[in-house]
């Protein structure tokens, strides 16, 4: 008899660095194999083990636990140099790698010329985007235009080469167009580091899809993990300030090779607050002294980057499209300690229109969503620390009201709340499939 595992998905609700890393390295004690569906390096996961703090950007979180499996999905556009960075990286902090990274065949490369075109159209633009200037953009309008170089390519040299000859043609016609030739200087070295790699990257090839569902028919565990936020999403976030692939839950069987009736449960990672790194609306942005004390309180920098984010109260109505768009099975709230301080707390319900009118869900018109009032209720602060709970009832009782109000508003059951940054402080609330 055929036995079936479970798989559940991990993403995050708000605009990104939600603390998706946190959740996925304490879950992945109890999993077989831990995947990214999609994104690139323009991801950060900090995760804290010990006294020892890793950011992880292509590398699932899981690797921090001995013997789990991590694949990178055909949903992600890899950037070769970084990965064997990072590889390398946790190699010398004394990981062992042997046997578990596996990387699909079907994923996209993103290469050097894909980050220099990022950075010069942003440079170019009227409208910043806000990029991380990573290549992403470049390496999903590729693989949409059909013309990008996946890990498979790495097998026929001769195939290889006429593609990527193609692509760089392309990149630097592009470049004199935007008058940004000064670019091409190191272009060849960087190309020739990233294709000598091209072998060891095989070495690590895999089909992600009968992977996975192999594992899963075997009863094994699964978790599936996206980078950045449900409101950076392709279709679904504030466009066009957003990343260029869909981070949404739909996307992890997309972006792995499952088919989605092989998802039993999805957890949404939200902030206590609110916060944003890059361009775009922010509509429940705090006042300027209060995001510098916010921002300082809980490190607020970004972890690929190092730039300060934006930082604000928490917005329902977001994370109620978040539940509906992706949807969610339960809610892990990560930062509640950053609150600890704070006298009152302010949580937006709606928003008002520009128009005057009044909204519960979140509009598609990014535009106007830069204009909005957010409509507030105001909850007592608890004003004692929470970062020695273990358990929710161990929490001040204005700090779980403050949790069972962010449950009521968003739809999901709180099922972890994180008090801190070590795998201690995540406080479970509930079952997890």
């Amino acid at each position: 008899m055929t036995t079936h595992g479970s798989c559940t998905v991990i993403v995050g609700c708000q605009w990104g660095d939600e603390g998706k890393g946190k959740i996925v390295d304490v879950l992945a004690e109890n999993v077989d194999i831990v995947a990214r569906y999609q994104g690139g390096a323009n991801a950060g996961h900090t995760v804290h083990v010990g006294e020892e703090e890793f950011i992880l950007h292509q590398i699932p979180s899981g690797i921090l636990h001995q013997g789990k499996r991590c694949l990178l999905g055909n949903g992600v556009v890899l950037d070769i140099v970084q990965l064997f960075q990072e590889y390398d990286a946790l190699l010398a902090r004394g990981v062992a790698l042997e046997g578990r990274v596996g990387v699909s065949r079907r994923a996209q490369l993103l290469l050097p010329y894909h980050r220099l075109l990022d950075r010069a159209v942003e440079e170019a633009t009227d409208t910043k985007i806000g990029t991380t200037g990573r290549g992403i953009g470049p390496a999903y309008e590729d693989k949409a235009g059909r013309r990008g170089v996946r890990v498979i390519d790495l097998a026929n040299p001769e195939r290889l080469a006429k593609r990527v000859a193609a692509a760089q043609e392309r990149v630097v016609r592009r470049l004199e167009e935007l008058g940004a030739t000064e670019a091409l200087a190191t272009l060849e070295r960087d190309m020739d580091e990233a294709l000598a790699l091209g072998p060891r990257l095989l070495e690590l090839a895999t089909d992600t899809g009968p992977e996975i569902s192999a594992a899963l028919r075997a009863g094994k565990k699964v978790l599936l993990e996206g980078a950045q936020g449900t409101a950076l999403d392709l279709d679904h976030g504030t466009y066009p300030f957003v990343t260029s692939s869909n981070t949404t839950a739909a996307a992890a069987a997309i972006g792995t090779g499952i088919g989605p009736t092989s998802i039993d449960a999805v957890i949404g990672v939200v902030k206590a607050y609110t916060t944003r790194v890059g361009e775009g609306p922010l509509p429940t942005a705090f006042e300027p002294e209060m995001d510098a004390r916010v921002r300082e309180l809980g490190g607020e920098f970004g972890a690929t980057t190092g730039r300060p984010r934006r930082c604000g109260w928490f917005d329902s109505v977001l994370a109620r499209h978040a539940a509906q768009v992706n949807g969610l099975t339960g809610i892990a709230v990560t930062k509640l300690d950053v609150l600890d301080t704070l006298p009152e707390l302010r949580v937006a319900t709606a928003y008002r229109m520009p128009d005057g009118s009044v909204t519960e869900s979140f509009p598609a018109d990014t535009w106007s969503l830069s204009a909005v009032e957010p409509v507030y209720e105001t909850l007592p602060g608890w004003q004692a620390p929470t970062t020695e709970a273990r358990r929710l009832e161990d929490l001040p009782a204005r700090a779980r009201a403050y949790l069972n109000r962010l449950e009521e508003l968003t739809g999901a059951p709180v099922q972890w709340v994180s008090v801190g940054t070590r795998r201690s402080q995540i406080i479970p609330c509930g079952a997890v499939a």
